[in-house]
């Protein structure tokens, strides 16, 4: 048993050997080159995020515009209507049919 443990302590005494480095440090480093192509991915990166965000908040400016005019055209029509609906019922009360000389001041739909 002795002899057993004595010669495991022998093998683990030995130190492994380390690989010496076979490759040149200076050969595998990106460098300059690598250096500037990476700064100019990253300036296209970020151009077009911010070019991106421009088109988002355009593109929310002119919704929000179309929505205030369908808002304004919809108002539009539904005060003619109502005026259409005053001017029919006017017309009814004095029997004439024309619905009074307002009828022809308003602006026609188009």
């Amino acid at each position: 048993m002795h002899d057993a443990l004595a010669a495991l302590t022998g093998a683990a005494a030995t130190p492994t050997p380390t690989p010496t480095p076979q490759v040149d440090p200076d050969l595998v480093t990106p460098g300059f080159e690598g250096f500037l192509i990476t700064a100019v991915v990253a300036l296209a990166v970020i151009f077009l995020v911010w070019d991106m965000m421009r088109r988002i908040r355009r593109g929310r400016v002119r919704a929000d515009i179309q929505e205030e005019l369908d808002a304004e055209e919809h108002a539009a029509h539904a005060g003619d209507a109502a005026d259409a609906d005053s001017s029919s019922a006017d017309a009814g009360e004095d029997g004439t049919g024309s619905g009074g000389a307002d009828a022809d001041d308003r602006p026609q739909a188009r």
